[in-house]
């Protein structure tokens, strides 16, 4: 697996397909994130911007070879080993996406609530921040894993679903995403931090469900 994980690695830095995603969150930040802001607010505003960027980064891995170069890394290793390194690697580039945002929220906001007189601690709720933002970059990796192949068999299906997926996901109340941004907006209102552990970890297997699915369904259809 860690072969696989470099190959697919190497494969989505040469192809420079992560460009798009990235420019787009760093637009993303840069627009949204104001110097001086309340950092909880910033920290929730950067993770949403990573649950769609993290569709966008699962659909680039998953549909980055090339038939014939996917059947060879199959017939090496196997098809659902492959598609996990793909999904694997996806997850891991929105990580560190989440990480260089969660920096950045760090050195820009105020560490304090949305009055500005109830101080924030920065450690903390840089914590919640970044469980925040895995709570919104996992439902974002399982999309990218549902709604692409081996899931869909027509790519041209993948991009209009994943986007409606990442809109929904971000404003039902059921969902781990909105439950996590909700816990950093009433935070910032009150100065209190509240780490999203039962988000994190509904997302987690969410996650985790999505992925096995989408890779045993590769084997079938490999």
């Amino acid at each position: 697996m860690t072969a696989l994980l470099r190959y697919q690695a190497a494969l989505l830095i040469r192809s420079h397909r992560w460009l798009p995603p990235v420019i787009v969150y760093a637009a993303f930040l840069a627009i949204g994130v104001q110097t001086g802001g309340p950092i909880l607010d910033a920290y929730g505003f950067a993770a949403a911007g990573l649950l769609p960027v993290a569709v966008w980064l699962t659909r680039v891995c998953v549909t980055n070879e090339p038939p014939a170069a996917r059947n060879c890394a199959a017939a090496a290793a196997t098809p659902g080993r492959v598609h996990l390194a793909c999904v694997l690697t996806a997850a891991g580039a929105a990580l560190v996406l989440a990480l260089l945002g969660a920096a950045f929220v760090a050195l820009l906001s105020d560490p304090h609530a949305n009055d500005h007189q109830v101080a924030v601690p920065v450690l903390p709720a840089t914590g919640a921040g970044l469980l925040t933002g895995l709570s919104c970059l996992l439902p974002g990796v399982a999309t990218g894993a549902l709604c692409n192949w081996p899931v869909l068999r027509r790519p041209g299906w993948g991009v209009p679903a994943g986007l409606a997926a990442a809109v929904l996901l971000l404003v039902l109340g059921g969902s781990p995403a909105n439950a996590a941004l909700k816990g950093m907006i009433t935070g910032s209102e009150h100065g209190t931090i509240t780490a999203p552990w039962l988000p994190f970890a509904a997302a987690f297997l969410a996650a985790a469900g999505a992925t096995a699915a989408a890779c045993a369904l590769s084997s079938r259809r490999g």
